[in-house]
């Protein structure tokens, strides 16, 4: 089976989780953790890095650390990976579901505006929305496949209406808009190691912030709110969503590789591009200033290629690809909460796009036999 990105650990992970065993340091304690946490705070140009069980935690955490509870609202993109938002309903806020652009697949920031002008009225420095009288908190600017949003335009309506920008970075570890490393550019920032990201400790994530006061409470929180370190006192809820320390030494070793694992991704994504664009195939568009980490490399169908049929047939010939995401405001937990749109764009680019193999131990072997059998369904359409 040629998988759609498994984990590549062609690296150091024997020899970091060899000491973790020999030394008996295999908790959430040790000293891989601060070392990847340094590691990817100079990587991603912050100055701190607190390592979290998931991305999904990360995200959690950030909700609390940016004070967001029930009486508030954050507008988030309707096409992303569900954990975006469950994120905002851990505690208790609700989403508003902004369409996307239908060529860079990012949040649509004319229609963030639409909605703040037209769906909010003002009141004592905030603006809350004319439906729930939720306070409009925050926008959760997510990075779709390694592509970037117009984070000039994000931040620029952050400012104007009083938001805080947190940023999803989950997919996009090594991608820049401009000079910014992805993971730099929201107040609080987030990135996860799912084993088929661009660097995998198995599960794992991490929260980047460039302010003290924020990293201190985020690490307070994932220690289950300790007080002091000899005694069981805690100060406010908190949760167990510490990174094992044999975790993060597989972390270390896949972030000593990451120059090039991107190469690979981006070699990846130049081959698809090459062999189905001629086919009427269509990737995402990079926004303007995005160096995109190519982390999944995904494309619309020919108008005349069934999905679905298209998926099966692959798979029955060993290749794993993947639907898009179901938009969000179109779930059941989901489905009345507000949505802005004009198009309805989200909406058609999940009928059409697939995900293709993208994992950074992908032979050429491998990447031919996709694009071959790609090249007989289509012919057969």
């Amino acid at each position: 089976m040629i998988y759609l990105a498994r984990p590549n650990l062609s690296g150091k992970e024997w020899e970091y989780v060899k000491k973790c065993l020999d030394e008996n340091w295999i908790s959430v304690a040790g000293e891989f953790i601060p070392q990847f946490e340094q590691k990817i705070a100079e990587y991603c140009q912050v100055k701190y890095a607190v390592a979290t069980s998931s991305g999904t935690a990360a995200l959690h955490i950030a909700m609390r650390v940016l004070n967001i509870g029930h009486q508030d609202a954050v507008i988030v993109p309707t096409l992303t990976f569900v954990a975006s938002v469950n994120a905002i309903c851990y505690v208790g806020a609700s989403p508003v579901f902004i369409d996307v652009y239908p060529n860079t697949w990012q949040i649509n920031t004319e229609l963030i505006e639409t909605y703040l002008l037209q769906h909010t009225y003002y009141k004592n420095g905030f603006f809350y929305d004319k439906d729930t009288h939720k306070c409009v908190k925050a926008i959760l600017a997510v990075n779709t496949l390694g592509n970037i949003p117009d984070m000039i335009a994000i931040q620029r309506i952050a400012n104007k209406f009083n938001l805080v920008l947190i940023e999803d970075a989950a997919e996009a570890l090594g991608s820049c808009y401009y000079q910014d490393k992805a993971g730099s550019i929201g107040k609080v920032s987030i990135l996860s190691f799912n084993g088929n990201k661009v660097i995998t400790t198995g599960g794992g994530g991490m929260l980047l912030t460039q302010q003290k006061e924020i990293s201190a409470h985020a690490k307070h929180l994932i220690h289950q709110a300790k007080v002091n370190g000899r005694e069981y006192i805690h100060d406010e809820i908190g949760y167990n969503y510490r990174l094992l320390n044999i975790l993060a030494a597989i972390g270390l070793a896949q972030m000593e590789q990451l120059p090039q694992f991107l190469n690979k991704k981006k070699e990846i994504h130049a081959f698809y591009q090459q062999n189905l664009v001629p086919l009427g195939f269509v990737p995402q568009k990079l926004t303007d200033g995005v160096s995109s980490n190519y982390w999944l490399s995904t494309f619309i169908l020919p108008t005349e290629v069934n999905k679905q049929s298209l998926l099966d047939f692959l798979y029955q010939n060993g290749i794993e690809a993947r639907s898009l995401w179901k938009p969000m405001h179109t779930l059941d937990m989901f489905c009345k909460s507000k949505y802005i749109s004009h198009d309805n764009c989200a909406e058609t680019i999940y009928s059409k796009a697939i995900s293709l193999p993208s994992g950074t131990d992908i032979s050429l072997k491998e990447l031919q036999k996709v694009v071959d059998k790609i090249k007989e369904f289509v012919a057969k359409s």
